[in-house]
C-alpha cells in the first residue's frame, strides 16, 4: 500500500511540476520568505489512478486548483509548509464562487486542492489568500485562466 501511495504522490507532483514548467511565471507568487505555486487544470488531465486516490472526478467540465506553499531556504529547493489557504473565483459577470481547499500531506510535499465545475470558455479570476504556518499576514495571489472544455 505504501508503494502505491508513493507512486500516486509522485504522479500528482509530476503533473504539478509539468504544468508549472509549461506555464508562465504568473503561476508563482513570491514574498520575502515564501513562494506560492498555483495552477488550475481540468481534471481530465489527471490519470485515473490519481483521480481515484484523491476522490476526484475526471472530466473536461471539472477543474482542479492546486496550491503549494514553499519556505525559501538558500541553497535548497525550499521546505513545503502548511498554512491557511482560502480561495474563490469570480467570472466576467462578477459572480463569486468560494472554493473549499483540502490539505494533502505527502512524505515530501504539502499542497492544497479544490475541484469545481467549469464550462467551455469560462474566464475565471482566482483570488487566493495564503497564510503560511507561523506567519502573521496573508499573502495574496491573483491569477486569471480561461478553460476550454470542448
Amino acid at each position: 500500500m505504501k508503494a502505491v501511495f508513493t507512486t500516486v504522490a509522485a504522479l500528482l507532483l509530476s503533473l504539478f511540476a509539468l504544468t508549472n514548467l509549461h506555464a508562465n511565471p504568473a503561476n508563482v507568487t513570491s514574498s520575502d520568505e515564501f513562494v506560492i505555486h498555483h495552477n488550475a487544470i481540468t481534471t481530465d488531465m489527471l490519470t485515473p489512478e490519481i483521480a481515484r486516490h484523491y476522490g476526484l472526478i475526471r472530466s473536461r467540465n471539472r477543474a482542479l486548483l492546486n496550491v503549494a506553499v514553499i519556505k525559501q531556504e538558500e541553497g535548497t529547493t525550499g521546505t513545503p509548509m502548511t498554512g491557511e489557504v482560502r480561495a474563490y473565483t469570480t467570472n466576467l459577470l462578477g459572480q463569486q464562487r468560494r472554493l473549499y481547499m483540502r490539505e494533502v500531506q505527502e512524505p515530501n510535499a504539502i499542497y492544497y486542492i479544490s475541484d469545481f465545475l467549469v464550462r467551455n470558455r469560462d474566464h475565471l479570476n482566482f483570488h487566493i489568500d495564503v497564510r503560511p504556518e507561523g506567519a502573521t499576514n496573508f499573502i495574496p495571489v491573483i491569477f486569471t485562466q480561461e478553460f476550454f472544455t470542448e
